[in-house]
C-alpha cells in the first residue's frame, strides 16, 4: 500500500508539471498530441511485451469501439488542453480544466439514471460559481486570449469527462491494456488531423524541443500512466481520490513560482471552490473513484 501511494502522489506530481515542457515544445497542439500518444504507446506497449502481457482482444471484441471512441475523445482532449496552455496560464488552465468531475456529475443522471442529491447539486453548483470566479474576475479576465484559454481548458474539460463517462462501459479491459487501446486509437484519428492542419513540422525543433517531446510523450505520459494505473489497482477509492488533487496543486505552484505567471486572490478562491466541491462530491459515501 505504500509504494502504491508513493506511485500515485509521484504521478500526479509529474501530470503537475506538464503545462512548461508543452510550451518549449513549438509544433501545433495536435502534432504534439499525436507524438505524444505516438511514443506513449511504444513505451506501454514494450512494457506489455517484456512482462509478457498480452492483449486478450477476443474476449473484449464487443467493446473495441468503445475503445476507439474513448481514444479519439482522449486525442481530443490533448489538444484543447495543449491549445488552452498557449492561451492562459498553466494555472487557469488546469483549473478549467478539472471542471471535467463536475461535467461528470450533471451527465450521470441523463446516461446512467441517477439521480442527483442534494449534496451533488451544492457541489455542482459552487464548483459553477468557482469556474465564474476563475473567468470573470481579476486583471487577466479582461485579456481575450486568457478567455480563449479558459474556453480551451473547458473543452479539454468536457472531452475528459467523455473519457471517463465511456470508460464506466468498459468493463472486460484491463488498465494498461485500455490505456495502450486507447492510445492507439488516437493516433489514428490525431495522424488525418495533423495531416490537415499543417502536417509534421519536426524539422523545426531544436534541442531543447526535442529533450521537451521525449519527456512528455514517454516520462509524462508513457512511464506515468504505468504508475498511475500500478497504484490505482491498490488503492482504495478514496484515497486515489484525494492524491489525485496534487495534480492541479502543483500545476498551480508551478505556474506562479517557477513560470512566474500571475494569478489573482480571486482566481484562486474559484480553484478552491471547484477543487474543494469537486473532491468533497467524489469522496460522498458509496461514491468510489475508478
Amino acid at each position: 500500500m505504500k509504494r502504491a501511494r508513493l506511485m500515485m502522489i509521484a504521478s500526479m506530481g509529474i501530470f503537475g508539471t506538464l503545462g512548461p515542457f508543452v510550451r518549449m515544445i513549438p509544433v501545433s497542439s495536435g502534432e504534439l498530441a499525436l507524438y505524444r500518444a505516438i511514443l506513449a504507446a511504444v513505451l506501454v506497449g514494450a512494457y506489455l511485451l517484456l512482462s509478457g502481457q498480452r492483449i486478450p482482444i477476443a474476449r473484449f471484441r464487443r467493446e473495441i469501439p468503445l475503445l476507439l471512441l474513448s481514444g479519439v475523445a482522449m486525442g481530443i482532449n490533448w489538444i484543447l488542453l495543449f491549445q488552452a496552455y498557449r492561451f492562459t496560464t498553466v494555472s487557469v488552465a488546469t483549473l478549467s480544466y478539472y471542471f471535467a468531475p463536475v461535467i461528470v456529475t450533471a451527465a450521470s443522471p441523463l446516461l446512467f439514471r441517477e439521480a442527483l442529491s442534494k449534496k451533488q447539486i451544492l457541489c455542482f453548483v459552487m464548483s459553477t460559481l468557482g469556474l465564474v470566479l476563475i473567468t470573470g474576475v481579476g486583471e487577466l479576465s479582461q485579456s481575450t486570449s486568457h478567455l480563449v484559454g479558459i474556453l480551451f481548458g473547458l473543452g479539454a474539460a468536457v472531452f475528459y469527462a467523455a473519457v471517463i463517462l465511456l470508460n464506466k462501459f468498459i468493463r472486460t479491459v484491463a488498465g494498461l491494456h485500455r490505456t495502450l487501446l486507447q492510445f492507439l486509437a488516437a493516433i489514428w484519428i490525431l495522424i488525418p488531423y495533423t495531416a490537415a492542419t499543417g502536417g509534421l513540422t519536426l524539422g523545426s525543433l531544436n534541442a531543447a524541443g526535442w529533450i521537451c517531446l521525449l519527456i512528455v510523450g514517454f516520462f509524462h505520459t508513457g512511464v506515468t500512466y504505468c504508475m498511475y494505473f500500478s497504484a490505482l489497482k491498490e488503492l482504495p477509492g478514496q484515497k486515489a481520490a484525494i492524491l489525485s488533487y496534487i495534480d492541479p496543486l502543483v500545476a498551480v505552484l508551478v505556474s506562479v513560482f517557477l513560470l512566474k505567471e500571475s494569478i489573482t486572490l480571486w482566481q484562486v478562491v474559484g480553484g478552491c471552490l471547484i477543487l474543494g466541491f469537486t473532491l468533497w462530491n467524489e469522496l460522498a459515501p458509496g461514491n468510489s473513484v475508478e
